[in-house]
């Protein structure tokens, strides 16, 4: 009797603090952007991991976690998931701060300690009164995508406070071994390194005979032979020739325009980069070690003049790969993937920027590259970007801020709204290497639409992307890259590369500041006054955005 009293009042007990917390939920209300209670967090999670079937929670996953199950997994997340959860898993969108409840972090310890087959059940049936869709087909018991998506979601998860430690000590401890070395365990991205331009950039010509492009007997510039070249640099705009005198590298007075076919001077000319007036006005008293080798190579070491390896190898994205090697754990090697968004892009700003270390002159010497930094640190406390005063047109920028040269690929997109939505540069680019130009993870259009597709809350917001861009589909007018990534950074000459704000110039820029424009520039035969006309047309276009 006295147990039954007991239970009675227990549920008596409940049922007034659910009356209580019906009432504050009616005067305060509950729209779904606010924040779910603890309660009913705890209700939901409850709920959903009751209503897996045990037998689901034992399945594992069918497949491994090769590169080639990552990518096509990175594909059905981006198409499926990121629109809610973030390209990074963290939940951190606008349409999934709008959900009730909110999208869980996919990198937290809720998520991760799930099983395989509890992530898997949830991604296939969904979680009822919530916004997570089921994904599996009933007709579909292997559910491929559903398992890969699994993989996906492990790859997600953060080093733990332990492998924190693991990797800030091999960092202190460890050595560079050269890129072979990954290729053990990594045989797979190590040959798809191996051809990109970032495996290519430098080259020994006794090793690559292959690798000087024209006749160096054409040169009308500057005479020199393939035995004075010791090093070839580059070979998809231009190509320029280094002489070694002593432990220095020294580069000829000749390059070659790789798009024009043609033999070009190659000499810093006075007032047009920020190290010119330290050194003499002679190639020859102007060492490569200061001006370009930190970039391309691994560990230039500045005191030895020595590289661990010529290009950009593993160990310059992924530090030290010493320990590693020996024992290929997650916490003795640095992934950039794992970084948040600004130490991940500052692994490439490093090179791809226009700016000079916070140091200078180190040890006499005057170095265009960030010495000292590694990734893993703090790009900032090593290098500044170039300086910039809007309305000034300047050799490394254009009034606005866009900038003018190449090189600088940085300095852009620290200015863009990718950037500050946490975006980085492998996002689009994979440089351990593809089949698409400048390493994209897929074509370019439709790399854009995996984010920007029709009626896309990122835009654009048109049904069609022929009402968007106002363009037949196919055209160059139609394409993404022409209007957000114009060519108009020189490179060489009339060589231009595309600009990474993503911005869209109008014409009025041109008019007020000869920033070229996209429309313009496409047709050529046409006047600035023409094109904003033409804008003004475009319903969805506001006009205070043609200004």
């Amino acid at each position: 009797m006295k147990r039954g009293k007991i239970l009675l009042l227990g549920c008596l007990v409940l049922v007034i603090l659910g009356v209580i917390y019906a009432v504050v939920l009616i005067h305060h209300g509950f729209g779904a952007n606010e924040e779910p209670s603890a309660v009913e967090k705890f209700t939901a999670r409850l709920v959903r991991n009751l209503s897996i079937p045990s037998s689901s929670r034992k399945e594992t996953n069918p497949w491994k976690p090769t590169p080639e199950n990552l990518q096509e997994a990175r594909d059905h997340f981006l198409a499926r998931c990121a629109i809610c959860h973030g390209a990074d898993g963290s939940g951190v969108t606008q349409e999934g701060r709008n959900l009730y409840p909110k999208p869980p972090d996919l990198r937290a310890p809720r998520t991760q300690n799930l099983t395989d087959g509890e992530i898997h059940y949830i991604i296939q049936n969904g979680v009822r009164l919530t916004g997570m869709p089921a994904w599996g087909s009933p007709h579909d018991e292997a559910d491929n995508d559903g398992w890969k998506l699994v993989l996906f979601i492990r790859e997600l998860r953060p080093l733990s406070g332990a492998e924190h430690g693991e990797e800030q000590a091999t960092a202190a401890t460890g050595h560079y071994t050269g890129s072979q070395a990954c290729a053990k365990c990594h045989q797979e991205i190590y040959d798809r390194w191996k051809k990109t331009p970032m495996a290519n950039v430098v080259r020994d010509p006794r090793e690559h005979p292959e690798a000087i492009l024209p006749n160096l007997a054409s040169d009308p510039i500057a005479k020199f032979t393939k035995d004075q070249v010791a090093l070839v640099y580059g070979s998809i705009w231009k190509q320029r020739y280094f002489t070694r005198i002593g432990d220095d590298y020294y580069p000829e007075p000749a390059q070659w325009d790789v798009t024009h076919r043609a033999w070009k001077p190659y000499f810093v000319a006075k007032g047009t980069d920020w190290w010119e007036p330290f050194y003499p006005p002679d190639n020859m008293q102007r060492p490569t070690g200061p001006t370009c080798d930190g970039c391309h190579s691994v560990d230039y070491n500045i005191r030895t003049k020595q590289v661990v390896e010529w290009n950009v190898g593993c160990e310059r994205c992924h530090g030290p790969g010493s320990e590693h090697a020996a024992n290929p754990v997650r916490g003795n090697i640095i992934n950039p993937a794992r970084m948040d968004y600004v130490q991940a892009s500052d692994t490439c700003i490093q090179c791809h920027s226009q700016g000079r270390p916070l140091k200078n002159p180190i040890e006499g010497k005057y170095y265009d590259w960030p010495v000292g930094y590694r990734v893993g640190l703090h790009l900032s406390d090593f290098w500044q970007l170039e300086e910039h005063t809007l309305g000034q047109t300047t050799f490394t920028h254009f009034a606005d801020g866009t900038a003018h040269k190449n090189r600088m690929q940085g300095n852009d997109f620290v200015q863009s709204v990718m950037y500050r939505r946490g975006i980085t540069c492998f996002t689009c680019h994979d440089v351990h290497g593809t089949g698409n130009y400048a390493q994209l993870r897929k074509p370019a259009d439709q790399l854009c639409l995996d984010c920007h597709g029709p009626l896309s809350p990122n835009g654009p917001r048109t049904a069609t992307l022929e009402e968007h861009t106002h363009h037949k589909k196919g055209s160059t007018g139609s394409q993404c890259l022409a209007c957000h990534m114009p060519k108009i950074e020189t490179t060489l000459g009339d060589v231009k590369v595309r600009a990474h704000t993503f911005a869209v110039l109008s014409p009025a820029m041109t008019d007020k500041y000869q920033i070229p424009n996209p429309c313009t520039s496409c047709h050529a035969d046409k006047s600035t006054g023409w094109a904003l006309e033409a804008l003004r047309q475009w319903p969805e276009r506001s006009p205070w955005r043609l200004e």
